[in-house]
């Protein structure tokens, strides 16, 4: 095995963390560039007539043993390495850089390097993982990752207004602990689940899911824990959920639901972990209510709106407290099971 030089400082601790992000985020553009570009190659492909909300329609009418074993390969080589990554750092590195440890330039170089591998297994045989599981498996690797973010976050900005939700310290700081492996596969998983196409909604989807590899990628650094840039990645959600509703359903579509639901999170929770202002916070609470109001009364759904607006919000904040059940549940046998301590 090849050992990494963390017994002595090295160039990379000296790297901003703004650096960092800034690089990554460019990184992540090109890369989402390029499977548009490649993307073009694709526009023969013959596929299904798409067949309702649960039918996936990028995938092949008749696939292969090869279209699938090329997928399933490539995504299981990529979860392995990303875990090991992890691994590695949660036991051989241990500590906190304002810069990079040589293995976060590492796990960079090994993301980026599967990314070009998706893109050509796309090319040569176009099927990703969404041939054999549910399309909403994807969806609700993405919903459980959020999730666990408001369960990790809990004590530090609360869960509602504020305030937090009376979880025990044993469950956030497993999560805490070990979130590294459940959010790396939620990024890995998704990726391999579409193929590489260049649509509007696969290349936005492609590039959240690259700042997520380019977080998951920064872990024991600064930059992993910057607090504005970790909100940016949960609010990239709403424009994802957003801007897909409306290129498959239309201007008429569900696309508030997304938008002022997602949202609501953002009043409800992520921005009480900002610092700001009761002031500013009031402002842009009313602010969100305002615009809703008006997208609604301009939809001629003014009572029924704030209904719908309310349904993402509440399944988030119903996983967490099932997610905190099944954590404390789970703590709960593995003491049993060690039995008791010395």
């Amino acid at each position: 095995m090849v050992e990494l030089p963390y017994g002595k400082r090295h160039a990379l601790s000296s790297v901003r963390p703004g650096t960092a992000l800034a690089a990554g985020v460019a990184g992540s553009a090109l890369l989402t560039g390029l499977i548009w570009l490649l993307g073009q190659r694709l526009h023969g492909i013959t596929l299904l007539p798409d067949q309702g909300a649960s039918w996936y329609y990028w995938k092949l009418p008749e696939p292969t043993v090869w279209t699938r074993l090329s997928a399933w390969a490539g995504y299981a080589a990529h979860q392995v390495a990303f875990w090991w990554m992890i691994h590695y750092a949660r036991t051989r590195v241990r500590r906190h850089t304002t810069g990079l440890h040589p293995i976060n330039v590492v796990a960079l170089a090994v993301n980026a390097g599967f990314v070009a591998l998706h893109t050509l297994q796309t090319h040569l045989f176009y099927d990703g993982l969404a041939q054999d599981v549910s399309i909403y498996s994807s969806q609700g690797s993405v919903v459980l990752l959020l999730v666990v973010v408001l369960l990790m976050e809990n004590r530090r900005r609360g869960l509602f207004l504020g305030r937090p939700a009376p979880l025990g310290r044993e469950i956030v700081d497993f999560a805490r602990r070990y979130h590294g492996y459940l959010f790396s596969w939620a990024a890995v998983y998704t990726f391999w689940y579409h193929p590489a196409e260049a649509t509007s909604g696969h290349l936005i989807g492609f590039f959240y899911m690259f700042l997520l590899l380019l977080q998951g990628s920064l872990f024991l650094t600064r930059a992993h824990t910057a607090r504005w840039w970790t909100l940016t990645l949960e609010l990239t959600v709403v424009v994802h959920g957003t801007l897909v509703a409306v290129m498959t359903s239309g201007p008429d579509g569900m696309w508030p639901m997304f938008l002022f639901g997602f949202l609501g999170v953002f009043v409800i929770t992520q921005m009480h972990g900002l610092g700001l202002s009761r002031a500013v916070r009031w402002l842009l609470a009313a602010g969100y209510a305002g615009a809703l109001m008006i997208v609604y009364a301009l939809r001629g759904d003014l009572l029924g709106g704030p209904g719908e607006a309310i349904r993402i919000p509440a399944i988030e904040y119903v996983l967490v407290g099932v997610l905190a059940v099944l954590l404390w549940a789970g703590l709960r046998v593995a003491r049993l099971m060690r039995g008791p301590r010395t």
